[in-house]
């Protein structure tokens, strides 16, 4: 994996990271926070959350940046729910680049702080860590298309993998049926990428699956969900 990357600035204030060798950026350069709000925690966790109540189990595929970890504890704390959630990442950040990240001013009159980004950073790898109260995170250093995960066990998955056209193994309809079988019924997955090899082996794995409006740059995203057999 290259270790040639440097931040960036996006739309909405937000940084985030270029890969000068994969030319591909973490996030969105229309705005970092507002692409993973829209994709994940809109799409995701609220539509998810809506119809059910408890305890929440989230697999994110591709640390990254953590701004998805972050921003699933401030919708925690600002919800009042419980969120397990366990992170998949091959290739960490270095903590040099890492300490140069920034999501603020966009997450401003959030209830998060730069100090509870430093927190997700600096966690043990490997290990569970109480966050606070409302908030587990275990960071797993590991390939997705490799691991054997937990049958029955995730509610939302948050896949936020390289592009297919970067990474187009993690994009499989065996990594999609891995992560169907750890999956329990009514959850839901979401992701940035509309391809239609991935609208194929989403539905190869057995996921129902429905495009929705994108954020801005991006017309359309996935969301694919693990519904009862009829």
């Amino acid at each position: 994996m290259s270790k040639k990357r440097k931040i960036v600035m996006t739309e909405d204030g937000s940084t985030t990271v270029f890969d000068e060798e994969l030319h591909q950026t973490f996030h969105s350069v229309h705005g970092a926070v507002a692409e993973s709000k829209h994709v994940f925690i809109a799409a995701a966790l609220d539509y998810y959350s809506s119809r059910h109540n408890g305890e929440i189990n989230i697999l994110e595929a591709g640390f990254g940046t953590g701004l998805n970890a972050l921003l699933a504890l401030e919708w925690a704390r600002r919800k009042q729910r419980r969120i397990r959630y366990h992170t998949v990442e091959k290739f960490p950040l270095d903590a040099a680049l890492s300490r140069k990240l920034s999501f603020w001013p966009p997450l401003e009159d959030d209830m998060v702080s730069p100090d509870d980004f430093r927190a997700l950073h600096l966690a043990r790898w490997e290990e569970d860590v109480l966050v606070d109260e409302s908030f587990s995170l275990r960071k797993i250093k590991a390939d997705i298309g490799g691991m054997i995960l937990p049958d029955d066990f995730y509610d939302v998955v948050f896949f936020d993998a390289f592009s297919p056209d970067k990474q187009e193994a993690l994009w499989s309809i065996g990594v999609f049926k891995t992560l169907y079988k750890s999956m329990r019924y009514s959850s839901v997955l979401t992701t940035y990428s509309v391809k239609g090899d991935v609208k194929r082996a989403l539905k190869a794995a057995g996921f129902s699956i429905e495009k929705l409006p994108g954020p801005k740059g991006k017309r359309e995203i996935l969301r694919a969900e693990k519904v009862l057999p009829a």
